[in-house]
C-alpha cells in the first residue's frame, strides 16, 4: 500500500502553503483548517502552533511543477484559445437568453 506524502501547496497557500497542503492531503476544506489553526492558537497554544507550523513548512515536500494543475501553467496561445472558446460559448448563451423566442412565447401562452 502506497501512502501519499505531505506536500506544500504554495500556489494556493497564503503563508508557505502549509494549510493548503494539509487540505489537499486530508481532503478537508482549507478554510476550516485555517480557522481551526487560528482558534487553537488563540485558545492558548500560541508557541506550539507556531513551532508546528514552521516544522510542517520545513518537513513538507515541495509540490513538483508537473504535479500541479496543467491549466494553470498552460502556454499563452493555449490560454488564449481556451478564452476564445469560452467567449464564444458565453455569447451563444447570452444570445439564447436575450433573444425573442417566439416559439417558446407561444407555448407559454398556450399553457395559460
Amino acid at each position: 500500500m502506497r501512502t501519499r506524502r505531505f506536500e506544500l501547496d504554495r500556489a494556493e497557500g497564503k503563508l508557505l502553503g502549509v494549510c493548503a497542503g494539509l487540505a489537499n492531503h486530508t481532503g478537508i476544506d482549507v478554510t476550516i483548517i485555517r480557522v481551526g489553526l487560528v482558534l487553537i492558537t488563540l485558545m492558548g497554544a500560541f508557541p506550539w502552533t507556531v513551532v508546528a507550523y514552521g516544522a510542517a513548512a520545513l518537513i513538507g515536500h515541495r509540490r513538483r511543477r508537473a504535479d500541479t494543475d496543467p491549466v494553470r501553467f498552460a502556454g499563452r496561445e493555449e490560454t488564449r484559445e481556451r478564452m476564445r472558446n469560452l467567449d464564444l460559448r458565453m455569447r451563444a448563451v447570452e444570445t439564447c437568453a436575450t433573444s425573442a423566442n417566439s416559439r417558446l412565447a407561444r407555448e407559454i401562452e398556450d399553457l395559460r
